[in-house]
């Protein structure tokens, strides 16, 4: 079975025999200070007749923390997984470079894909003593208490897969698909009609189809959809997920695949040095700064500035055209377009280029490319229903800002405007998703217009879970999150959307008081 990260195991021990056997050392640390370093020998792995585990502590561990040298523990076992450019997943595999990766790696995946990791397995993690000596009584405390949360939420895991909170409802996604063809039918059926209301009518359901066909493939592509014996099914996923997305949507499903997992991994991290290690859905300057840190990226620019300066005004309206954004990226990314477009990334990074170039290869690769081509296909035949050239336009684009607006919107209010962390300063997993992630609260529409996403704080807790199944696993949540002191972050929809508002408003002012125009 694959998952969302790793592919069957055939297709898994396929993708790594492409892979070097390593050099030869077997200790790290003091005694071992060539091993030290992005340009040390790399260690032997478990195949290699002369392997020995490296024993090393996590300060160790730290210093291997980019693509090229890649180190992460799992448990206290240690896996250089170094320029591994087949990772099914993508590039969500190096955001955790040099770090722990447990809790990410097990809430993605069944338990039994940790054994196909032999491959890489290099060591085990050892206490340093010595930082440990050092540690106060109030120090050692928290590190106790720390380890026993750890515990408590991976038992609450547990617990819900007891519960069957993980097994799927075929006949829920039957419903949702059927309403999907439901919603475009009568959105070509409304094109027909040359008449206002069935221009507006119309428009909108397009809008919304293509919308509601975004937390379809959102979740198909946490593997939430299919599935064998209990495990995620490969084919089913891989198929319905390049209609969803492909097809239906007109985005590259493995772009955004590759893009949404390093958001789930790390959310509202800022990311530093060389590495993958921070989240790539808050890189939206020179349009939109969610920090400062970010609004500095943009102080010697004329236009970035401008733009800050206006953001809480221009935010509502930039909703309407960010589907434009993933059309354009979704062309770059299938055909391998390195040249900037309209709408760019500040963060750019020659490691994630070639991983995701290496991602999309093959059958593969023309099968998205058709499938982009059939969307706009489709889309220009339902608009050539319109009378005129100019109202077959403008009902596209009207349809696009509807979706862009209705999609947008309630992502952004998920997270933005909450904690932004440094990548080293980043809490524990479930710390992490809780204070930077927001749920939505509303009557019945809203449940159905969020798609599952009104539970976005379950839902980053625990991806692979079907969304029918967050509302129960919502109440153990909050009662979880009540009992250990943390805060679980809820709004309504116009509430959250102002307080995202007001957050921007602030970020600005404050980035023109600190770096004042020249």
């Amino acid at each position: 079975p694959t998952t969302f990260w790793l592919p069957a195991a055939a297709e898994f021990r396929g993708s790594i025999e492409k892979m070097g056997k390593g050099g030869n050392q077997n200790v790290v640390g003091a005694a071992a200070p060539e091993l030290q370093g992005a340009n040390a020998k790399k260690p032997l792995r478990s195949t290699h007749p002369e392997f020995e585990p490296l024993k090393m502590t996590r300060a160790e561990m730290k210093k291997h923390n980019t693509v090229s040298d890649a180190w992460m523990s799992i448990g206290n076992k240690v896996y250089d997984m170094s320029d591994w450019h087949e990772h099914p997943g993508g590039s969500v595999l190096f955001t955790h470079a040099g770090d722990d990766m447990t809790d990410t790696f097990n809430m993605f995946h069944p338990p039994g894909t940790v054994k196909m990791l032999k491959d890489f397995y290099i060591g085990d993690l050892i206490e340093d003593a010595a930082a440990v000596a050092k540690m106060t009584p109030e120090e050692l405390q928290s590190k106790k208490e720390q380890a026993e949360f750890e515990k408590a939420y991976r038992n609450l895991r547990s617990q819900m897969k007891k519960a069957g909170l993980f097994e799927i409802n075929y006949w829920y996604y039957a419903y949702k698909l059927v309403s999907q063809l439901l919603l475009v039918s009568a959105s070509a059926y409304c094109a027909s009609y040359p008449t206002a209301l069935g221009f507006v009518t119309g428009a909108v359901l397009l809008g919304v189809f293509w919308q509601q066909s975004g937390w379809l493939c959102h979740d198909i592509s946490h593997n939430q959809m299919a599935q064998q014996d209990g495990q995620p099914f490969s084919f089913w996923n891989r198929t319905l997920g390049l209609i969803t997305g492909n097809l239906s949507q007109g985005f590259s499903v493995k772009w955004w695949k590759d893009k949404h997992n390093r958001h789930h991994a790390v959310p509202n991290v800022h990311g530093s040095g060389d590495g993958l290690n921070g989240d790539p859905d808050i890189d939206t300057m020179p349009l939109l700064a969610w920090s400062i840190k970010m609004a500095e990226t943009g102080k010697e620019n004329p236009t970035a500035r401008f733009m800050i300066s206006i953001q809480k005004f221009s935010y509502l309206p930039l909703l309407l055209i960010a589907r434009l954004s993933w059309l354009q990226q979704g062309i770059q990314f299938a055909w391998n377009i390195k040249e900037d477009g309209i709408f760019n990334n500040t963060v750019k990074n020659k490691d994630l280029e070639k991983l995701q170039e290496a991602s999309l290869q093959g059958s593969e690769k023309y099968i998205e490319q058709a499938l982009l081509i059939a969307h706009h296909t489709w889309v220009i035949l339902l608009c050539s229903n319109r009378p005129t050239f100019l109202s077959a336009f403008a009902f596209w684009f009207t349809a696009q800002a509807v979706c862009g607006f209705l999609l947008f919107v309630i992502t952004s209010l998920g997270h933005n405007g909450l904690i932004v962390y440094e990548a080293d300063e980043r809490p524990d997993y479930w710390k992490l998703q809780v204070t930077t992630t927001r749920n939505i609260s509303g009557n019945w529409f809203v449940h159905w217009l969020c798609g599952g996403l009104e539970y976005q704080v379950d839902h980053h807790l625990f991806p692979t879970m079907p969304r029918h199944s967050l509302p129960a696993a919502h109440e153990l949540i909050v009662s979880f999150c009540a009992e250990h002191g943390i805060k679980y972050n809820e709004d309504n929809l116009f509430h959250g959307t102002w307080e995202v508002i007001k957050h921007l408003d602030v970020v600005a002012r404050e980035f023109l008081i600190e770096f004042p125009a020249m």
